[in-house]
């Protein structure tokens, strides 16, 4: 993945997080939705799964400062190298317990 990749998807998290808090959960969810088809083809599984943990939190209501955790995670999450299944369970894990997801 490119360093130019990786700041587009760093600054479109950085957006939501600037608009989390006014603006819906479904808008939110468009725009996660959106960094999730990147990651996807940029074979960013890690973001894969905590841009799921985000959408199904969005989904049980949560909002707030738990939004601005997961953003973090995110963010961490889309630059990490790795790819492989045990990173992504770290990160799944991250955001269970570190968020109660």
């Amino acid at each position: 993945m490119t360093d130019r990749i990786r700041l587009d998807l760093a600054s479109r998290i950085d957006a939501i997080g600037f608009r989390a808090r006014h603006v819906g959960a479904g808008d939110l969810a468009d725009e996660l939705e959106q960094i999730r088809r990147i990651a996807v083809a940029q074979g960013i599984r890690p973001a894969v799964t905590v841009v799921h943990a985000i959408l199904s939190a969005l989904g049980r209501g949560e909002r707030g400062p738990l939004v601005d955790g997961w953003l973090a995670i995110l963010r961490d999450a889309i630059g990490c190298e790795s790819n492989d299944a045990r990173t992504c369970e770290a990160f799944a894990a991250a955001c269970t317990v570190r968020l109660g997801a």
